[in-house]
């Protein structure tokens, strides 16, 4: 069975971000905007490593839509993509505020 390309960065992904939302993100003990945004960082590189491990060199080309793109920009917006409605409805569910505050900081 042969696999596209565009369907391996999708398959990378989408298994990255099962264990982020499902296994990492909700057993931190304290989940702050920055926290999240810190894993989260360190996801999207491990994602960008393996990706280009890949397919660094190949010349292999991914379609975005009606666009030809090369896989790192490939890999960052389809990670964007998926993650953003992900994230939006783990921050709402765990009471996560997206303005970068603490609900115990005073303004």
């Amino acid at each position: 069975m042969v696999v596209s390309p565009e369907a391996q960065i999708l398959i990378l992904v989408g298994l990255i971000l099962a264990v982020a939302y499902l296994g990492i993100f909700p057993t931190l003990e304290e989940r702050t905007l920055n926290k999240l945004m810190l894993i989260d960082f360190g996801l999207n590189v491990l994602a960008l490593i393996v990706a280009g491990a890949w397919f660094w060199g190949s010349g292999v080309q991914f379609t975005l839509l009606f666009y030809e793109t090369n896989w790192v920009v490939f890999t960052i917006v389809c990670y964007a993509i998926i993650e953003i409605p992900l994230f939006l409805r783990f921050a709402k569910a765990h009471g996560i505020r997206l303005d970068g505050r603490d609900d115990d900081e005073s303004q």
